[in-house]
């Protein structure tokens, strides 16, 4: 088959800063590709790269679909965009998106975002009455002492039976995580996202030092920063990595292979978001329905994110349904970018 391709670039305010240890995050950069089949079919999906995370740059992708001059014959769309993981993420997704949604489940617990520092608080307890139970906190942005401290605040004021993910973005050095991870030893921390992070991926003293981390301490430990493309899945199963993986399904060029390779392992994985417009959150949630392994709290609950609420994925309470996921109407991300 003949696949028409079009694509529009897009550049979209957050409603308000993201904070997180990388620093304030204002905007957030992408495109949306839309294919169109000889017999009628369309498809449509986003490439969101995160160069922080070692993807292609927008441009980049850009100058990829502008090369491809607007038709893509056949379906090995895997090929056509090689070292642009996003982007070829996008074009099988959207191929996909063409031929049909399958059976999924019917819904899936989510879990709430919370802002840093003292402001999660406030945050939590009013999460915490829409009926949320399992709450993520960015840390590693103030004073070790100071957050610490904030945490048990953060604690007392959670429903029980609730659980707290803490999200570092790899902020700390070994002393700060260890110092940390000794902290939430007895406290309902469901796990700490990435403690550390190196100069580049796949550094092998990083991969050291989360393995040490992981071993020497009860708290589960997740990589997020560190399983940003395909081979770094490969790479952690390899080395046996006994913790979490935060799959940011958009990211992975054969999203497809990951998964299978992760689910044949057994491994613990959550799904999240990387703050995409609907178009890619849609990508990202099917991903998740589909999973057949061991289901946890997607870290899909971050709308309402843009200033323009056009391009919200669906507001999200403490379980999100197929059907919030089918409603999303690409189309109408698409005309808003026109």
């Amino acid at each position: 088959m003949t696949w028409s391709l079009a694509y529009r670039r897009y550049r979209l305010p957050f409603r308000a800063p993201v904070r997180t240890a990388h620093g304030a995050w204002l905007v957030r950069e992408g495109l949306v590709v839309l294919l169109a089949g000889e017999n009628g079919t369309v498809g449509y999906a986003e490439v969101a790269p995160l160069p922080v995370y070692g993807t292609e740059t927008v441009d980049e992708a850009e100058a990829a679909c502008r090369a491809l001059g607007g038709k893509v014959e056949g379906d090995a769309f895997a090929d056509l965009a090689p070292g642009l993981p996003c982007l070829s993420n996008a074009l099988q997704a959207a191929r996909r998106a063409a031929s049909g949604m399958p059976p999924p489940h019917a819904h899936l617990s989510v879990a709430a975002l919370l802002p840093a520092g003292r402001p999660a608080l406030a945050a939590a307890v009013e999460k915490a009455e829409a009926g949320f139970r399992v709450f993520k906190w960015k840390v590693g942005m103030g004073e070790p002492d100071a957050e610490i401290g904030l945490l048990d605040e953060l604690c007392a004021v959670l429903p029980g039976g609730s659980r707290l993910r803490l999200d570092a973005n790899g902020a700390w050095d070994r002393r700060t995580a260890e110092k940390w991870l000794k902290h939430c030893a007895d406290r309902p921390i469901e796990h700490v996202e990435q403690p550390c992070l190196g100069s580049r991926r796949g550094d092998r003293n990083l991969d050291d030092l989360l393995l040490g981390l992981a071993h020497d301490y009860p708290t589960p430990l997740a990589l997020d920063e560190s399983l940003a493309g395909d081979g770094d899945a490969d790479r952690w199963l390899g080395l046996g990595w006994p913790g979490v993986y935060v799959v940011k399904p958009i990211l992975f060029a054969d999203l497809g292979g990951v998964l299978r390779r992760l689910e044949m392992a057994r491994a613990p994985v959550v799904f999240s978001s990387i703050l995409e417009t609907a178009v890619g959150a849609r990508t990202g949630l099917r991903a998740a329905f589909e999973w057949k392994g061991e289901s946890r709290a997607l870290g899909y609950g971050v709308w309402p994110l843009f200033a323009d609420p056009r391009f919200d994925g669906p507001a999200t309470g403490p379980f999100i349904r197929w059907t919030d996921v089918e409603r999303i109407n690409p189309e109408a991300v698409w005309n808003a970018l026109s």
